[in-house]
C-alpha cells in the first residue's frame, strides 16, 4: 500500500537488504510456511504489487502492539525485530482495491534500522540470519515427526483447498527444523512463544521445545 516511491525493490544483491517493505501482523511466519494474505490497504496494494513485478520478497513481523488494519486513534504499531522474508508464489485480484497473495516463508532477518514512512508503510534495514542446520530427528522425538504426518494428511483430506503444507517428504520429516517449524504453525500457542521459537538458532532445541507441549497436551504422548 506504498504511494510508488520511497522503496528500493532490492535483492539484486546479498543480504543485508536496505529498504525492505515490511507486513505488520498478528501471526508469526516460519521458514517454509505458507501465508495467505488478502490485501487492501492501500499502503500495502503497491508495496506487494511492486514485490510480485520485481520477484523480491517482502517482510513478515510480528504486532507487539497495535492492529494489522490501521484505526483512526490506534495506537502505532509496534512489532518485533526478527521476522521472516515472505516470497509471493502466487497473486490475485478478484476485484479492485483487493489482492489475494500465498507466500512462503523463506529467510529469517532482523531488523537494524526501521523507518516508517507517511503514508504509512514501514521499511526496514535488516541483516540476514542464518537458515537453520539440518539436524536429523533423534530417537526419542520421532512420535513428533509421526503425529505431524498424520495431522497434515487429516487436513488436507478435510479441506484439500486448504494452504496446508504438501505431501512431506522422508527429508522433511527427519529435519528437526522443518517439523519443528509445522508444528509451531499449527499449535494454539500464544504469539509470544511462537515469536521465541522461531528466533531459535537452534531447531533441535526448537524441536524439544514442540515436543514438551505436544506431550502436554496429548498429541504427541511420550511412550
Amino acid at each position: 500500500m506504498i504511494a510508488g516511491h520511497g522503496i528500493a525493490l532490492f535483492m539484486t544483491h546479498p543480504l543485508p537488504l536496505s529498504s525492505l517493505p515490511l507486513f505488520p501482523l498478528g501471526s508469526v511466519l516460519f521458514p517454509g510456511g505458507l501465508l495467505a494474505l488478502r490485501v487492501f490497504e492501500v499502503r500495502y496494494l503497491d508495496m506487494v504489487r511492486k514485490c510480485h513485478a520485481a520477484g523480491a520478497p517482502f517482510g513478515v513481523v510480528a504486532l507487539t502492539q497495535g492492529r494489522e488494519v490501521r484505526q483512526a486513534g490506534a495506537p502505532e504499531e509496534q512489532f518485533n525485530d526478527i521476522g521472516t522474508l515472505a516470497v509471493i508464489d502466487q497473486m490475485d485480484t478478484p476485484q479492485p482495491g483487493l489482492i489475494t497473495l500465498l507466500c512462503r516463508g523463506s529467510q529469517r532477518f532482523r531488523i537494524t534500522r526501521r523507518s516508517h514512512l507517511p503514508h504509512g508503510l514501514w521499511i526496514a534495514d535488516v541483516d540476514h540470519l542464518d537458515a537453520d542446520l539440518t539436524i536429523p530427528i533423534p530417537d526419542d522425538l520421532q512420535k513428533a515427526a509421526t503425529a505431524l504426518a498424520q495431522v497434515l494428511h487429516t487436513l488436507r483430506q478435510r479441506d484439500p483447498d486448504a494452504h496446508i503444507a504438501a505431501e512431506p517428504t522422508a527429508a522433511q520429516l527427519s529435519d528437526c527444523g522443518w517439523v519443528a517449524n509445522r508444528w509451531c504453525e499449527l499449535l494454539p500457542v500464544p504469539l509470544e512463544l511462537k515469536q521465541r521459537l522461531m528466533e531459535l538458532d537452534n531447531p533441535l532445541v526448537r524441536l524439544e521445545l514442540v515436543g514438551d507441549v505436544l506431550e502436554r497436551t496429548g498429541i504427541a504422548p511420550s511412550t
